[in-house]
């Protein structure tokens, strides 16, 4: 039998719902967290650090979430819109309904700012045009596509991920 020294609360509240065993256990697992013995055992609801993993972090595959960037709704499905992420210039695509993709608004060719064009993101200054979708260089002069920005969707809204 393992000692009740080596059972997880878990284990020892699992245990002892079924009665005098748990009961022996339960006091057996007080005395050795507390070696003096002069707090009286209270029954307190506990979260075991696993729970509180699973409760508090998303999915291994999960982005987690961050701040708020806007509504769902404000970006049409197939279009894009212009926004700010932490204070920069950026845009938002729905290439899908409820699928988000975020880049930086500023052209990798010379720096100006790109603005949404439905499906597209053109740049004003030389003519760049880049796939809304992805970011991907349509029309140059700009050789290398947007730089992404982490986004999520969460509930109605679209966050900042990482």
């Amino acid at each position: 039998m393992t000692e009740p020294s080596d059972l997880t609360r878990r284990a020892l509240l699992t245990i002892g719902s079924v009665g005098a065993v748990g009961s022996a256990l339960t006091l057996a697992a007080c005395a050795a967290d507390d070696p003096g013995g002069s707090a009286s055992p209270s029954i307190t609801p506990t979260v075991e650090p696993d729970d509180a993993t699973s409760a508090a972090t998303p999915a291994p595959d999960a982005p987690a979430l961050g701040g708020d960037v806007g509504a769902l709704a404000d970006v049409p499905v197939g279009g894009s819109i212009d926004a700010t992420i932490d204070g920069e210039p950026a845009l938002i695509a729905q290439p899908t309904a409820g699928q988000v993709v975020a880049f930086s608004a500023i052209c990798t060719h010379q720096q100006c700012v790109v603005a949404a064009a439905g499906a597209e993101f053109h740049c004003p200054c030389h003519g760049s045009i880049f796939e809304a979708a992805t970011g991907e260089v349509l029309n140059g002069p700009a050789l290398d596509p947007l730089t992404p920005i982490a986004v999520a969707v969460s509930g109605d809204r679209i966050v900042t991920a990482s």
